[in-house]
């Protein structure tokens, strides 16, 4: 189980290496993917707080990459923090997930990506529930949920 030394380590050492990678063109991006699905997942953009299709969704199943399919969260692990994101306690596999520090507006964070194609999720936190500790905060157009 990841926690949050596991989280910093990865960003500033080094992510775990992926199964496989997805590379493409911005443009072949484009051609898969709606607008605002490009703008979040492929420019690191956020969708307005409690906007996102899945942010208050429990359905069963796995949530994976809107990019390239890859699983991410399972839904048993999918819990409602109140920030208006959907919200994960752990990734399926340890390298399912890219690392990396976040400074822009003036904080750090650490931002989380498909660690097969770079699409950007969001970024995870120190405080989300036990035992792991970490809030997995994605933005909904990032994900899909695949049952």
């Amino acid at each position: 189980m990841l926690n949050w030394t596991n989280v910093v380590n990865f960003a500033k050492n080094g992510n775990p290496v992926p199964d496989k990678r997805v590379e493409k063109t911005e443009a072949e991006w484009k051609a898969v993917l709606t607008p605002e699905q490009f703008r979040i997942a492929r420019k690191k953009g956020t969708e307005p707080s409690f906007s996102g299709e899945l942010c208050h969704r429990y359905d069963p199943g796995t949530y994976s990459c809107i990019c390239c399919g890859t699983p991410l969260f399972d839904s048993t692990i999918k819990f409602d923090s109140g920030t208006g994101w959907p919200s994960f306690t752990q990734p399926v596999k340890e390298n399912a997930i890219k690392y990396d520090i976040d400074e822009s507006y003036g904080m750090m964070r650490v931002e989380v990506m498909c660690n097969t194609c770079d699409c950007h999720l969001g970024h995870v936190f120190p405080d989300g529930p036990p035992p792991g500790g970490l809030r997995y905060c994605v933005n909904s157009e990032s994900i899909k949920l695949v049952s």
